[in-house]
């Protein structure tokens, strides 16, 4: 039963109907305005971020998109995001502070691109500056795993107050089949990977790494229950004073 339970995670955050998070943030923030580049070497198409309103108030919104056909799958990587990709992201970030805007960042992403030419350009750098920049920012974070978030390429989008999680998807250190490949050196024993790595968002959720699981069916006609969560988190954080949010979510960081 357990190993059914994984498989059908695993398949659930791949699902193509969670590759084009420009849909869902078209659902969300039908006002969205984006913005592009990252003012040093370029735009980044596996990362979309700008601005949008929720219940009346502006917010921030970063996505990493794996696209919704091949030839922008190819462009994005599949959903891993490039250095100007993390370095749009943090300069998106830093004016959403600058105008007291909240952030929300939507993640689908199996991790950073690997490339050498990405390495090269300082992909480990960028990453260590943008989960740094997170925990200081002085603005509510709200993180959304829509399907994979994997490695440093997910955690540098998710260092937020609030981390929440679809039913059917993963916030894993390496992806079961680079766990394999390392443990095992057979990329094929991914879902044996999977299992002890206690990929499921309910058990994630006790150890305190997430805060919420919620139901697939939330995306359904057209996400009006997620935005309607959104909106309530919005107002909760309107309760709370930014020293304590600062100091809530560094605590929330250090117990790891």
């Amino acid at each position: 039963m357990e190993s059914k339970k994984i498989a059908a995670i695993m398949a659930g955050a791949r699902e193509d109907s969670k590759t084009d998070m420009r849909a869902l943030i078209n659902q969300l923030f039908p006002d969205f305005f984006e913005m592009h580049g990252d003012r040093a070497a370029g735009d980044d198409a596996a990362i979309v971020g700008g601005f949008a309103s929720c219940g009346g108030r502006s917010v921030c919104v970063i996505a990493t998109n794996k696209g919704k056909d091949m030839t922008e799958r190819l462009a994005t990587n599949f959903g891993s995001p490039e250095p100007q990709g993390y370095r749009k992201a943090l300069r998106i970030m830093k004016t959403a502070e600058s105008l007291n805007c909240p952030i929300i960042t939507l993640i689908n992403t199996p991790g950073a691109y690997p490339g050498a030419d990405a390495e090269a350009s300082g992909q480990g750098q960028i990453l260590a500056e943008n989960i740094s920049a997170m925990l200081q920012l002085k603005v509510p974070l709200l993180a959304i795993i829509i399907g994979e978030a994997g490695s440093g390429g997910a955690l540098a989008l998710a260092c937020s107050d609030q981390v929440w999680m679809l039913e059917h998807s993963m916030y894993t250190v390496v992806s079961p089949e680079g766990f394999a490949s390392i443990m095992w050196k057979d990329g094929q024993r991914a879902q044996d990977a999977a299992q002890l790595m206690h990929i499921e968002p309910e058990w994630l959720k006790k150890q305190g790494v997430v805060e919420r699981v919620l139901p697939e069916n939330i995306l359904a006609d057209n996400a009006s229950a997620l935005k309607q969560l959104i909106n309530e988190q919005l107002i909760d954080f309107d309760q709370v004073e930014l020293e304590q949010l600062l100091a809530q979510r560094h605590a929330r960081f250090r117990k790891f």
